[in-house]
């Protein structure tokens, strides 16, 4: 399949802003299942852009821009090819041993509420480590309601399960802590997403999680849609939580009276037919 991404993020002040520095994770890489075609990432201010690998092997961009800075915008436009690998990571890069991902972080944290869901989901679907995620997977949409307006950036996955609400950013977070509380290791994914439906414009990017299952490796499991990645999944970066996926994170000085816009706009393309 081939999907094309565009993607805008608009910052606008009230007061202009002095300076400011932003780390970008908007930058897929290649591996099993995805394939970048081309991909153009832009800022409309006066700075260099600066790529490196954080420490989950992200592709990052890094800039600072001074002020007056009235608004900026980040602009993404790309065109990805995928396959459907069955949710199965392969060929990722792997920067830390699994277990690194059982480390629990604020926003992933298990209360007793979520270490009860997960201990009878284990119950349910027995020993096996594959029956019990699908068990998390197939279940947490059932008790959870897609809401975008009772959480942000910096709910907890505590906080979404007590609310039963929540965004897809949510929805993994509360994966993520279950599965960890039964000792599995879990990680964060952030990227794109084209939905079934034919919706093409949307208010954000997609979230999911990865679990990792001996003698498999890491597989994809995306509770907000109770399905495994497959080729409508575009993965972008991976990380413990948000935080450390997140596409846009910074800080300005000055700038009061900040207002976010940002649209989204995931469709599949067209396939090129080769001429003889």
């Amino acid at each position: 399949m081939r999907i094309r991404i565009a993607h805008e993020t608009l910052y606008t002040y009230a007061v202009p802003a002095n300076a400011v520095i932003q780390t970008l994770r908007l930058t897929p890489r290649n591996f099993s299942g995805q394939h970048v075609a081309n991909w153009r990432l832009d800022v409309d201010q006066d700075c260099r852009l600066d790529a490196h690998e954080d420490a989950f092997g992200n592709i990052t961009h890094t800039f600072s821009a001074s002020g007056p800075i009235q608004s900026m915008t980040i602009r993404v436009d790309g065109l990805i090819e995928t396959s459907d690998t069955a949710g199965v990571v392969r060929g990722a890069i792997e920067r830390f041993p699994p277990g690194l991902y059982l480390r629990e972080t604020d926003l992933t944290k298990a209360d007793a509420e979520i270490r009860a869901y997960a201990e009878a989901r284990r119950a349910k679907a027995g020993n096996g480590t594959l029956s019990i995620l699908h068990a998390l997977l197939d279940d947490l949409p059932a008790g959870m309601a897609y809401d975008k307006d009772p959480t942000h950036a910096s709910t907890t996955a505590t906080e979404a399960f007590a609310l039963k609400s929540g965004v897809c950013q949510d929805f993994a977070h509360i994966f993520i802590a279950a599965a960890r509380h039964l000792g599995i290791p879990a990680r964060y994914v952030g990227g794109y997403f084209l939905h079934a439906d034919g919706t093409i414009d949307q208010e954000a990017g997609h979230a999911w999680a990865e679990a990792y299952v001996e003698d498999l490796g890491w597989v994809g499991f995306d509770p907000a849609n109770a399905i495994c990645p497959a080729e409508q999944h575009i993965r972008i970066a991976c990380g413990l939580d948000y935080l450390n996926a997140a596409p846009v994170r910074g800080s300005r000085h000055g700038g009061d009276g900040e207002f976010l816009t940002v649209k989204v706009r995931v469709d599949q393309a067209a396939r090129q037919v080769q001429v003889q």
